[in-house]
């Protein structure tokens, strides 16, 4: 007991010599927790995202969904393919479709604080004239009637150095000659995005494996990293783009309507994965027709076409090559299977790019915002139309198409577009591809 009394006299002359200390240290410690509650989430500690990106481009080509990040068009698309407006708060066209007059938002700014105005709007066309009356409004005349026009730019608008008027600013960009390997962003809000460019997507995976960045974005294959613990990976379908087998019609063979159809049904679809496409308008779009033919898998219907075709035209043997890039190489053998199968031999093909002469051609392709696809089916169009195909009641509603400025007429000509184009079969339309992220947990 003494022991103890003597402890508690001890600690009670050291609490009143020490008093004033000792309160001021309780509260410099409750106003010090209160501080690290409520005012630590508010502090910005800049993070920085490593990510990973196949392909190469120029500071011109950089993908669309990065230049989105940087700046702003003067409308941009929304999900259904529509033309809302953007840094534009208006437009309209006068001269059926050959002028398009934008009036600009009230105080939007550039990243460097400059406003924006017409005259800082950098866009560049080829046969338009640009005209700049006053601050807030910019021209642009066309030659020809392009109802599509305002789609075009929904392309971000940048001045000198890709400075734009989105979140996120160019902070560095390293290129290797004109092809740019590192892209830096910083944002106010979020921190920073490094983006890597890598020629392969072997090479990408190779660089996420090493560390070198934290994230690989749109891979077509998940492989290693599908077995990869401490791995995070999420799938998008991306209905901006479509897989399909591309027939020359120019072709001796694949130039008659009925093998075309054949080879088409007899495609099983539903292996191939991802979501069903019948036709080159995105399913999205407010001018996708749901009611083309749909060429579901038939082997049946396929082989008897087949034979017909063989007896009509006295062959006894029938072999059709079709060329691939490496990444669709699977997809091309399952489709070679399904073809032999009906009674066509097949020789798949690797390539690096479109070849200048194909009987069969398995790629992917982008659907443009627009439903207009004059580029590539229009048989003008001998750059782009790489089916070669060509029929004067497609071009005319393609032609119709883009000088047509009302949209319920528009639609309605898109969807017979669809249904002509799709019941002659220049191309078998399979799917809408995944893509896949990956990113360490």
């Amino acid at each position: 007991m003494l022991n103890l009394r003597y402890i508690f006299r001890l600690i009670g002359a050291f609490v009143s010599r020490f008093k004033i200390l000792l309160f001021l240290g309780a509260g410099i410690g409750i106003l010090f927790f209160f501080l690290l509650r409520f005012l630590i989430p508010a502090l910005d500690f800049a993070q920085t995202v490593k990510i990973g990106q196949t392909g190469r481009y120029t500071a011109g080509t950089l993908p669309n969904e990065i230049l989105k990040l940087i700046g702003n068009g003067l409308t941009k698309i929304d999900p259904d393919g529509s033309v809302v407006p953007d840094l534009a708060a208006s437009w309209e066209t006068t001269d059926r479709g050959k002028t398009w007059t934008f009036i600009l938002k009230d105080e939007i700014y550039w990243q460097d604080g400059g406003k924006v105005t017409s005259n800082t709007i950098n866009y560049q066309f080829t046969d338009v004239t640009i005209e700049r009356p006053d601050d807030k409004t910019i021209v642009f005349k066309l030659q020809n009637t392009y109802s599509a026009f305002p789609s075009v730019v929904s392309k971000p608008t940048f001045k000198s150095g890709l400075l734009g008027t989105g979140e996120w600013k160019v902070d560095k960009i390293s290129l290797n000659g004109s092809t740019v390997e590192e892209l830096n962003l910083i944002s106010e809000k979020n921190g920073n995005l490094v983006y890597k460019f890598y020629p392969t997507e072997e090479r990408t995976k190779v660089a996420f494996e090493l560390g070198e960045i934290d994230k690989i974005e749109d891979m077509f294959s998940t492989s290693p990293f599908d077995t990869w613990p401490k791995v995070k990976i999420s799938n998008l379908t991306n209905m901006g783009e479509y897989v399909a087998v591309f027939y020359n019609t120019q072709d001796n063979f694949l130039q008659e309507k009925n093998l075309r159809q054949a080879l088409s049904y007899a495609i099983n679809k539903e292996a191939l994965g991802g979501i069903r496409a019948i036709s080159p308008v995105s399913i999205d779009s407010w001018a996708y027709n749901p009611q083309v033919k749909p060429y579901d898998y038939d082997p049946k219907k396929a082989k008897e076409m087949v034979d017909e075709y063989k007896v009509a035209n006295k062959f006894t043997d029938l072999t059709v090559n079709i060329a691939t890039p490496v990444l669709l190489l699977e997809k091309a053998e399952l489709i070679a299977k399904d073809w032999q199968a009906a009674g066509v031999n097949v020789n798949v093909q690797v390539v690096t790019a479109i070849p200048a002469d194909f009987q069969a051609f398995l790629a992917i392709l982008d659907t443009p915002d627009d439903p207009d696809q004059y580029s590539i089916w229009h048989s003008t169009q001998e750059a782009t139309n790489i089916t070669r195909y060509e029929n004067p009641r497609i071009d005319k509603l393609l032609e119709d198409g883009r000088s047509e400025i009302d949209l319920a007429s528009r639609r309605r000509i898109y969807l017979d577009f669809q249904r002509f184009l799709v019941e002659d079969s220049p191309a078998a339309f399979l799917y809408y591809p995944a893509t896949y992220t990956v990113s360490r947990r």
